[in-house]
C-alpha cells in the first residue's frame, strides 16, 4: 500500500505535468484555430466614400506609393454572427499590413506559419484599438502607408484579442487564398528628389571652395 507521502507525490507530479500541458496549450495559438469573424474593407477612398459592397462585388487593386498614399480600413463584427454574444471575450483589435503570397516566394523572412507566434506575414503594425462590443457599425481609420515598408504585394489583417492578449479571432480584406483584393506598394527607393537637391548643393559648393582656395593661394604666391 502506498504511504502518504508517495500519493503527495505522485499528485504533485500529476499537477504539474497537468499544469505543463495547459501552458503547452495556451502558448501555442494556431492561425487555422481562429474564427473569421471580421468583416474588412480597404480602399484608397477617403473613408467616407467606403460603403458595404455587395456580395463579391468589391474588388480593389492598384500601385499606391509608401509614405505619400493612404488606405482607408473598415472593419465589423460579421452580420451572420451575434454582436454582443460572439464577440463578448473581445478586448483589443490590431489591424495589420500582411505580405501576399506572390511577396513571399523565396522569402523566408516573409514566411507563413501557422503558429502565430512565429508567423511572418503581417510584419507591419496599423492601429491598435479597444474593441467595441454589442455594435454592428463599421468601425475605419485612414492611414498612411509608413516609408519603411517595401515594395510588393499585401492585404489588410485584423486580429482580436482577449483580455490575455491572446488571438481569438480574426478578418481580412481578401478570402482564405489571399488571391483577390491584392494592392500593390511602391516603396521609397534610395534616391530622393530633396536628396539630390541637396547633394547637388553640396557640390556646387565643394567645387567653389576649391575655386576660392586655389585663388588665394595664387594671391598668397604673387611676390610683392
Amino acid at each position: 500500500m502506498a504511504s502518504r507521502s508517495e500519493i503527495v507525490l505522485a499528485s504533485l507530479l500529476l499537477f504539474l505535468s497537468c499544469l505543463a500541458e495547459t501552458s503547452d496549450a495556451n502558448g501555442v495559438v494556431l492561425f487555422s484555430s481562429l474564427p473569421n469573424t471580421l468583416e474588412m474593407i480597404v480602399s484608397p477612398h477617403k473613408p467616407e466614400q467606403v460603403m458595404k459592397p455587395a456580395e463579391g462585388s468589391w474588388t480593389f487593386g492598384g500601385t499606391l506609393k509608401a509614405g505619400e498614399d493612404k488606405l482607408s480600413i473598415s472593419w465589423r463584427l460579421n452580420q451572420s454572427f451575434s454582436a454582443g454574444t460572439t464577440d463578448s471575450g473581445y478586448k483589443t483589435i490590431k489591424v495589420k499590413l500582411c505580405y501576399a503570397p506572390v511577396s513571399q516566394v523565396d522569402r523566408g523572412w516573409r514566411k507563413t506559419v501557422d503558429n502565430l507566434a512565429k508567423d511572418k506575414t503581417c510584419q507591419f503594425k496599423i492601429e491598435t484599438r479597444p474593441y467595441k462590443h454589442g455594435s454592428s457599425k463599421w468601425k475605419y481609420i485612414d492611414w498612411t502607408i509608413k516609408h519603411d515598408v517595401p515594395s510588393a504585394s499585401y492585404f489588410v489583417r485584423a486580429y482580436a484579442y482577449d483580455g490575455a492578449g491572446v488571438a481569438v479571432a480574426y478578418g481580412q480584406s481578401t478570402g482564405p487564398k489571399k488571391n483577390y483584393n491584392i494592392f500593390e506598394v511602391q516603396g521609397i527607393t534610395g534616391r530622393h528628389k530633396t536628396l539630390d537637391v541637396v547633394s547637388i548643393c553640396f557640390s556646387a559648393f565643394s567645387v567653389l571652395s576649391l575655386v576660392g582656395f586655389f585663388v588665394v593661394e595664387k594671391t598668397r604666391a604673387k611676390p610683392t
